[in-house]
Parts: C-alpha cells; structure tokens; sequence
C-alpha cells in the first residue's frame, strides 16, 4: 500500500470519526435531557456515560487532543454521577451541556481545521468549572456520607489510593486484525497514571518463515502507579476484551493472588513458571512471603522509573475506543450481524441513484407505449412485467431517502429547554408522530422553519407561569409537535396552548403597512395569513429571540419552495396552531395523466378523488373558467384548466366530450375540467425553466414516455384559483404555455 493509499483510508476513517462524533453527540445531549427530568434513571446515566467515553476514544485516535483532554472531564464527572458520589444537580446539568456544545465546537474545528484561541480559553474554563463542581460537590457528599465507613471498606480494591498495580495483558491472534493496536493500549495507561516497569512477551512468536504478520503474539507484564481505581483501568481495555485476557491486581495483592495469576498464565508448565516469577521478581514483586502486600516496591527510584521504554514516557490518545459505536464491542458475530444490518452511504451516490431510476421510469414509459402500438400479447406482457419491477425498484429507492421526523422533532428537546429557563418559563414539549417518515433532503430543508416557528411560540406565544394561573390556565405551557401522512402528504404541526393571535393587533398592524384597507372585513383565516406578510409581527416588545416580524415570510417561503403549504388557526387566550403540509418526497410521485388543449397535466395521483362526466352547470357557461357545481348535493367549486391556460379546445372538447376530476387538498375538495382522461403515470418531477415561472398553478414538469413534455400541477395554486371570486384566465392566457411538442427539447433538464 503507498503512502496515497494509506492518506485515503486515513481520510475516510477520520469523515468516519466526524460523522460518528456527530452521532454520539446527539445521544449525548439526549441523555442529559432525560438526566435532568429523571436523575435516578442509571440506565440513562450510562448511556450519556458511554457517549461521551467513545467520542473521547475515537478522538484520541486521531490525536484530537484538545477534544480528548476536554471529554475526559465530561466523562470524569459523568463518573462521579453514575457511581453515586455525586447527585445530579441543576448547576451540573447546565455544565455538562455546555461541555457537550463545547464538545461539538472541538469536533468542529476538527472538521475546518480552524484553531480558534477563544474556543481552547472557554476549553479550560469550562473544564475548570467541571472539575470544580466535582470536588465540591464531592466534599459536601463526603460529609454525608462518614457513616457509610464500613461500606467503603468493604469495597477497597475499587477506592484504593495511590499505589502500584499490576497488570497482566495477552493478547488474543486476532486483535491486529480485529483494529486493536496493543501499543496505544499501553499508551493510554499513562494517562492514568506512570508505568514504571513493562515486560513484553514474545515466547508465543513463531520463527519468521512461520511469521503471520497479521496474527499479533504478544503478552506484557505491567506495573502502574496510579491513584485511579480498578474500574478505571478496566475501562482502558474495555473494546478489547473479546481479544485479550486480562488479569489486574491491586496494590495490596497477596502472595496467593500471584500464585493463582502464576498457574492461570503457566499451568503446569514449570520452565513457564520460573520464567514469570523471574520477571515480576525484576519488577519488584517478591514471592517469599504471605504476610505483607507486595505493592510497595519503591517506584520513586531511577531505575524503576527508566524501566518503561521511552514510547510509554509520553502518553498519547488511545486507540482503543475508536471502536466505539455507542455499545461495548462483542463477539465477531456479533460484529458481523451489525454490518450486515446498517451501511452508511454517501448523500450523492444515493442522489445519482434516484436520478437513474427516474430514467428508468421514463424509458420504461416508453416500453410501455412501443408494446401498446405492437399489439403484440407476449410483448404486452414482458413490458407490463418490466413496468412493475420498475414501479418496486422506484418505490425501494425512494425509500432509502425517507427518515423519521422524530430526528428532528428530537433537537427541539434542548431548545425548549434553553428558552424556557431563559425566560423563566416552565414548559412542556409533547412530541408525537415521530417515526412518520420524509423525503430526508426536505428534513433537512425543515430545520429552520420548524425552529422559527418553535422559537415564536415559545417566546410571546406560551405566557409566563403567573399569568397563565392567573388566566385559570395551568402553570406548565405545553408545546406540540406532531406529524402525520393524510393523502399523500405530511402534515406536520407546532402548537401551543399560549395566548393566541391578537386578531385586532394584525389588523392595526396591516393597516399601516398598507397591506389592507382600514374598514376591511377579513376572515379569520384571511387575517391570520396576514402574519406571513414582511414586517408582521403581535410581539409587544422585541428579544433576542424573536419579534422583530422578520422570519415568517421567509418561513412561508421555504415551505413554498418545497411545494407545501403553511396555514395558522388561532384562538385569542387558548392557543395557535401552525399546519404544514408538504409531500413526502421532491423526486417521484404516481400522477394522473390529462390532457387538455393539446399539452399534458399531471395530477398527484394520491389528490384525486373521482372522475365524472362534465357536469351540466359546466356545460350550460362554457365560457365560463371557475363556478360551482352540484356532486350529490355538495356544491363544489370547479376550474375549467383549458380556459385557466388560455389553451385552445381540442377536437374531443368541441364535440362535448370532456370530463371533470374531482381532487381533494386536505378538507378541500374543487372539480378540474379537463380534454380528456389518460390514466395513471408514474412522474419524474423535473424543475421548469424559469420562462414558465409566471404560469400559475404549476409544480415542475416530467417527460412520457413519447419523448413529450408535461406540467405537473400545483395543487394548491389549483385551490387558491378556484375559490378566488372573480378568477378568469386573463392572466394566465398571457402566458400560455406552448404546445408539448414545442417545448420537448427541454427533455434531459
């Protein structure tokens, strides 16, 4: 392998570590949200624990230290937590997520490769204050604790102080091929301490013709110095037990407890045996004698301390919790049942795929249509086969892009958090719908919105605790979020049970930006509208959180740009509701096919509803392009597409042969006349160039099978057209769009 080779692996490793980090961080945070509403919660406690031990181990091997110097005092006090020395407070809450943003800023200048001196400053504050709260706290408990004398000795070997321990290490045949490197593990030890003697092994080393460069056939006799416990030490080889055997004695270790370490090692082999004793002997453990620890063989002299080769001197981050994915390594097979269960691939391989299997569609269209013109059955039969193993491999693609909601909803958790303390606010996030799944490039473009929206309720949406007794309401404000599918779509929804819109404000606000007449008579949906206008906002007064009415047409926007929709409901004194509603995925969907006036129109096949013959009240104002018409005794309003587009009718449409859909977009249902009936189609929704941008009602456009080009319609432009008093097609007939055959060239976009 050349050194590019191993700069690639060492590139992707660490994208590997970054990625993991990331990962680790989210649980991390997690955990203390949990820890501080349920401090006794241990399973949880060793979770946080566990995050921030392997971010620390895999940041080491990358000789990340100021991440592994700053974690380990994260970690150190998580320790102190989860044995029982200290009891969670709201100061080490605070702390602990602010170690873990600080965390975050490590990892990222990791990433950048930037080294900013305020983040390495706020670095030992923070880890100063860390180290702080875990002596004080750690004091007071003391003095609660002098009755539990008893307990503590009877657990000495855990709580031993300074002292010599020894450790005896063989490592497993297979602990180099597994990813262990037995050199960082004896590194790392170091770090908790000095080791003034190491002995290496190397009996079990074959002759160099029988030399297996990845079988590892070592041993090692260690003596450290070391104020730490036994739990500490074992923690450095935690990802290593499945390929070694570990045997470590206390300082105060007896003659019998070497003697059982001696036959355990050797057995019955007595040249072995002799061998071992004359080490240790070397390191300063005497045999002879019962009667006294054999702990104190005088580290303090030159020798002893010169003992340790020069490489164990200087200790560096470990290699050993790079391993670590949230969970303690376990056997081979369970190493390999997890990879065969999750690979990670990159966003643009998975971007690549979607796009070759929209051509897929496309040319499958295309079969389609050659084996409808051939006539032939056996050909008719194959195409039909291949059209359904396209529809499955599409709908399998799409769904390797679909992620839950809940990641994102979980964020939200510190958010809530932070905010409310902040403003002295007690609040409740109520979460729900979680695992609904979406498209994950929409997840991702939802973030912000979502945190506009979350940061507005919180801020002058959900009263102060006083005022909300006062109002009869209860103390603690609840926020929502929820997610759910409904027609092909996902709504999703932030509430809260604040004080509601002011209706009367927005209005005096409007007015006097010149967004509506003064006098007007506004709807209550209409005047909540309002408030995605520029400039718009009901905040009394202006915070660093929100309420300067800058954001939610930007929110809107978004929403739009994803071609969704955004809606509020609002009760003064009970509460607003926000309501998004996007679909579940920007790049396929099953459609409707239509023609109308000689161009093809595409419906989301998960909006329609039925399809009827053209109603007579149609049929009697033919010039006529919205009104109303009668399903069953339901007065629905219609839109008639051809006289919308200003397209001329074709042939079937002047013979009165033309029919109406019937769609429905959330509790709305409106009727669309078209030319003429096409089926279903499966649609690769391509951006429109920007010559059809002032075309109204249009969501993209795909290509058929033929080769032609058709518009794919907006539903709720659809909607808005139809129930707008007074809509024609002026407006839209000065733009019409040309024929398909007209604007094929355009197909490849």
């Amino acid at each position: 392998m050349t050194s590019d080779d191993d700069a690639e692996v060492i590139a992707a490793a660490r994208a590997g570590f970054l990625d993991e980090a990331a990962d680790m961080l989210q649980q991390f945070e997690a955990a203390l949200l949990v820890m501080e509403s349920d401090p006794g919660n241990a399973e949880n406690l060793n979770a946080a624990f566990r995050a921030a031990h392997t971010i620390k181990g895999t940041a080491g091997l990358f000789g990340c230290d100021a991440v592994v110097s700053f974690t380990h005092e994260v970690e150190t006090l998580m320790e102190a937590l989860r044995s029982g020395d200290l009891a969670v407070s709201d100061a080490i809450s605070a702390a602990l997520l602010e170690g873990r943003d600080q965390m975050e800023a490590l990892i990222d200048e990791v990433r950048t490769g930037a080294c900013d001196p305020e983040v390495r400053a706020r670095s030992v504050t923070l880890g100063q204050r860390l180290q702080q709260l875990r002596r004080g706290d750690a004091a007071d408990h003391g003095e609660g604790a002098a009755e539990s004398t008893a307990t503590a000795a009877a657990s000495k070997d855990e709580t031993a102080g300074a002292g010599l321990w020894h450790i005896s290490l063989r490592f497993g045949p297979d602990a180099l091929r597994n990813g262990l490197d037995p050199l960082a593990f004896l590194r790392y030890l170091g770090k908790l301490g000095r080791v003034v003697h190491v002995h290496t092994l190397t009996d079990a080393v074959p002759p160099l013709a029988a030399l297996d460069a990845e079988s590892c056939n070592l041993g090692f006799e260690l003596r450290l110095l070391t104020e730490r416990n036994r739990q500490d030490i074992e923690q450095v080889f935690e990802f290593a037990l499945d390929d070694c055997a570990l045997a470590i004695l206390p300082p105060d270790a007896g003659v019998a407890e070497y003697e059982a370490l001696l036959t355990e090692r050797c057995g019955g082999d007595d040249t072995a045996a002799a061998a071992l004793r004359a080490i240790w002997h070397r390191q300063g453990v005497s045999l002879q004698t019962d009667e006294a620890p054999l702990a104190a063989a005088a580290p303090e002299t030159a020798e002893m301390a010169t003992a340790a080769p020069a490489a164990l001197s200087a200790p560096t981050p470990s290699a050993l919790e790079r391993r670590g994915s949230g969970s303690d390594r376990r056997s081979a097979t369970g190493r390999r049942g997890d990879e065969a269960r999750f690979i990670k691939v990159r966003a643009d391989k998975l971007d690549r795929l979607i796009d070759l299997i929209g051509e897929l569609v496309i040319a499958g269209s295309g079969a389609q249509m050659a084996a409808n013109a051939e006539g032939s059955a056996s050909f008719l039969e194959a195409a039909q086969r291949v059209s359904d193993l396209v529809q499955a491999t599409r709908d399998g693609a799409l769904s390797l892009r679909m992620v839950p909601v809940g990641e994102t909803f979980s964020r939200f958790t510190r958010v809530v958090r932070d905010i409310s303390k902040q403003l002295g606010k007690e609040i409740e996030l109520i979460v729900t719908g979680g695992d609904t799944e979406l498209d994950k490039s929409m997840v991702e473009l939802m973030g912000d919105p979502l945190m506009h929206l979350v940061r507005n309720s919180l801020d002058h949406g959900i009263e102060g605790p006083d005022e909300r007794t006062a109002a009869g309401k209860a103390r603690v404000g609840r926020l929502g979020l929820n997610a759910y599918h409904e027609a092909g779509s996902i709504v999703i929804e932030v509430s809260d049970d604040g004080r509601g819109l002011a209706r009367d404000r927005i209005m005096k606000k409007a007015v006097e930006r010149g967004l509506v007449a003064d006098g007007s008579a506004l709807s209550d949906p209409e005047v909540w509208q309002l408030i995605f206008a520029p400039g718009i906002s009901t905040a009394e007064q202006v915070t660093d959180i929100s309420g300067r009415g800058v954001g939610m047409d930007v929110v809107k926007r978004n929403i739009e740009a994803l071609r969704g929709q955004i809606s509020l409901a609002s009760t003064e004194g009970r509460g607003t509701t926000t309501q998004i509603r996007l679909p579940l995925t920007l790049a396929m969907i099953d459609g409707f096919l239509t023609l109308v006036g000689g161009v093809h129109y595409v419906l989301p096949l998960s909006v329609v509803s039925e399809c009827i013959d053209l109603p007579h009240e149609c049929q009697e104002h033919p010039d006529r392009t919205a009104g109303t018409f009668d399903l069953r005794g339901e007065v629905l309003p219609y839109l008639d597409l051809a006289l919308f587009y200003g397209a001329e009718p074709t042939a079937d449409a002047v013979r009165g042969r033309r029919s109406l859909v019937v769609v429905r977009q959330g509790a709305v249902r409106i009727g669309l006349v078209v030319d003429r009936l096409l089926g279903e189609h499966q649609t690769v929704i391509k951006p429109l160039a920007g010559i059809f941008k002032p075309l109204e009602a249009l969501a993209g456009s795909t290509i058929l099978g033929s080769g032609d080009v058709a518009l794919v319609l907006d539903m709720r432009g659809l909607l808005a057209a139809a129930i707008r008093p007074g809509s024609t097609g002026a407006r839209a007939r000065t733009a019409t769009p040309a024929p398909a055959t007209a604007i094929s060239p355009i197909r490849g976009e």
